[in-house]
Parts: C-alpha cells; sequence; structure tokens
C-alpha cells in the first residue's frame, strides 16, 4: 500500500502561507538592515515569497509520501 500522508492538500497549502509569512517578515528585516532601503527590501521579499511558498509545498508533499522514519 502506497502511502499518500497524514494532511490533506489545503492543510499543507495553509502551513505553506503561515510559515512564509514569517520567514518573508525575517526576509524582509535582514534585507532592509543590510540594505537601509525599505524599497529594496520590499522587492526581495516579494520575489522570494511566492518561490518558497511554492518549494515548501512541494517539499512537504514529497516527505509526506517517504516511509522512512515514521513509526507504525
Amino acid at each position: 500500500m502506497l502511502f499518500r500522508g497524514a494532511e490533506t492538500h489545503a492543510r499543507s497549502v495553509l502551513k505553506a502561507i503561515s510559515w512564509r509569512t514569517l520567514g518573508t517578515l525575517d526576509t524582509f528585516a535582514i534585507s532592509w538592515f543590510m540594505t537601509g532601503r525599505v524599497v529594496i527590501a520590499g522587492s526581495i521579499a516579494g520575489i522570494e515569497v511566492g518561490t518558497k511558498i511554492a518549494w515548501y509545498y512541494l517539499h512537504e508533499r514529497v516527505w509526506a509520501d517517504i516511509q522512512w522514519g515514521r513509526r507504525r
């Protein structure tokens, strides 16, 4: 039997969005600190939010199908 994961796609999406919100705020703060420019920091944070949500979602779905390390 192939394990399909314990989470729904909707739950994985919501987790990705909430995690990326925190991550994007962190990216914005670091970028602002490093550049001293709010506009550049906002641009960096804006670009990375979309790509990292997609990568996180895919990462979660792949790991949901991996049996290794699960207790039965």
